[in-house]
């Protein structure tokens, strides 16, 4: 069952702001991670640098349980998927994943540790729960929100070499660098006139929204797009909320939906609202249904959503 929709906004909103903001005066994440691969020499433990500083995961870990639905995504696409014996409830892809009630948002110690795991993946040091594991000694990765680009390569890097897949890893992260910089390079070339257009992202049909300073806001910016929320922001949070008022004021050239699947959003119900028929967006077919997951994640599947800004960009020229 979907959670409502005031309380999936407010699950939404928390946990993009504790996560997204968490790592903004943290300047290692600028920087390659060093790790040392297993094998070296054979079946010696490795040391990741991860959100909670360096960590040491003595064997190739069997019993891998990940607390964010990210981290899931990330695992499966480095190959150890076979090696996770459970993610949390919000994890839904890959569709094989061992999906149980753990909760990312409130983790419970006990919980995880009854999946006797040998490593714990997570994004939020939630209540403790990083200290409480580490107490019985299982090793866990705190891989929070990605500020930038350089933070997904990281952290796929990161779960690589944690699990004996460093491989893999790279070569998703390089196969993610090709297409990310050729869905650009193909979208400047064919709409060359098109830098400067403004856009409007929506987390939710309350109009909370994405400024450029956030992990979204910058995948916007590689196409020269301009956000039409900065000057709301007045906080700094990076999610403000819009009035009406001003978002048809700013008339938006390209409009994003991310709540499509959590709020039933979708070009026909945006055109419905009051004022909105006349926008710009509306007018010329420029609203883009995006997945709310892809939209909101910074693992593999960022390329889908690069080549779906691209898309909608492409179709404006």
């Amino acid at each position: 069952m979907r959670p409502a929709r005031p309380l999936y906004a407010a699950m939404v909103l928390g946990a993009l702001m504790l996560t997204g903001c968490g790592r903004a005066g943290d300047t290692s994440a600028a920087t390659p991670r060093p790790a040392t691969p297993y094998g070296t020499p054979a079946n010696a433990p490795v040391t990741v640098q991860a959100g909670n500083g360096p960590v040491i995961v003595p064997a190739k870990p069997t019993r891998i349980v990940a607390l964010s639905p990210t981290a899931t995504e990330m695992l499966f696409a480095v190959g150890a998927g076979s090696q996770v014996v459970a993610v949390d409830d919000q994890s839904g892809y890959p569709a094989n994943a061992p999906r149980t009630k753990l909760s990312g948002f409130k983790p419970n110690a006990e919980a995880v540790i009854g999946y006797r795991p040998d490593l714990v993946v997570l994004s939020n040091d939630t209540d403790g729960i990083v200290a409480a594991l580490q107490k019985v000694k299982i090793p866990v990765l705190l891989e929070p929100s990605a500020v930038k680009l350089d933070d997904t390569y990281d952290q796929i890097t990161d779960l690589g070499t944690a699990t004996g897949h460093t491989a893999e890893a790279a070569k998703l992260t390089a196969d993610m660098r090709r297409q990310i910089d050729a869905t650009v390079r193909a979208t400047r070339k064919a709409a060359p006139a098109t830098g400067g257009l403004t856009y409007y992202h929506e987390l939710t049909n309350d109009l909370f929204t994405v400024t450029s300073k956030t992990f979204v806001g910058q995948v916007y910016a590689l196409f020269g797009l301009r956000n039409v929320a900065d000057a709301a922001d007045k906080t700094g949070t990076g999610y403000p909320k819009l009035s009406q008022e001003a978002l048809i004021t700013s008339d938006p050239a390209l409009i994003f939906l991310a709540d499509t699947v959590c709020c039933g959003q979708s070009p026909q119900t945006v055109a419905g609202r009051p004022g909105w028929k006349d926008l710009s967006a509306v007018k010329h077919g420029r609203v883009v249904s995006l997945n709310d997951d892809i939209a909101s994640r910074w693992g593999p599947r960022l390329v889908d959503l690069v080549k779906a800004i691209g898309a909608a960009v492409q179709k404006t020229s």
